[in-house]
């Protein structure tokens, strides 16, 4: 299975987000290469928000290009096999954690978002990801910083995106 049936799939459980899903499909059926970076008209993105095993922080990457707090997350690369292993590999490059899994059930929420030129807009696909216990969090190359949040903190210092999926995650837990 290719990354663009995955997504396709993928995306049928979302009927509260019906419209943005109907965006994603009409996106990858008008631009066959849509699930990779080299597509200026935008591309599908996986993310995943890292939750502590007490279930009571999440663990956000202050972008070094953004310089704004976000989860982990970016591009689908050639070696993913789906969506959830390019959330999943993207997850521990950025948060220097390993053995991350992903909350059972799929997706969390999707999300589309402008991004600067070349390309216009990232279609990402969120999941969630609960780190083990002991998780030792490293900064990469993509983060200037990567810290540990209380849930109450996620609204003073990331935007609307994250607070919704964090907001949507919880809800899954």
């Amino acid at each position: 299975m290719s990354l663009h049936d995955d997504a396709a799939l993928v995306l049928k459980g979302y009927e509260d987000q019906a419209d943005l899903r109907q965006a994603y499909l009409d996106h990858l059926a008008a631009h066959p290469d849509g699930m990779w970076k080299s597509c200026e008209a935008g591309h599908i993105t996986a993310s995943a928000l890292v939750i502590d095993p007490s279930g009571e922080r999440v663990l956000l990457t202050l972008h070094r290009k953004l310089r704004m707090w976000l989860q982990m997350g970016g591009h689908c690369e050639p070696v993913d096999t789906s969506l959830e292993a390019a959330a999943l590999r993207e997850a521990t490059e950025e948060s220097g954690v390993t053995g991350l899994t992903l909350l059972p059930g799929g997706p969390v929420r999707l999300d589309r978002h402008p991004i600067p030129a070349p390309c216009h807009w990232h279609f990402d696909v969120q999941y969630a990801a609960l780190a083990p216990s002991g998780a030792v969090e490293a900064i990469s190359e993509e983060s200037l910083d990567v810290r540990w949040f209380a849930y109450g903190e996620v609204a003073d210092v990331a935007d609307e995106s994250v607070v919704r999926l964090l907001e949507a995650t919880r809800a899954r837990l």
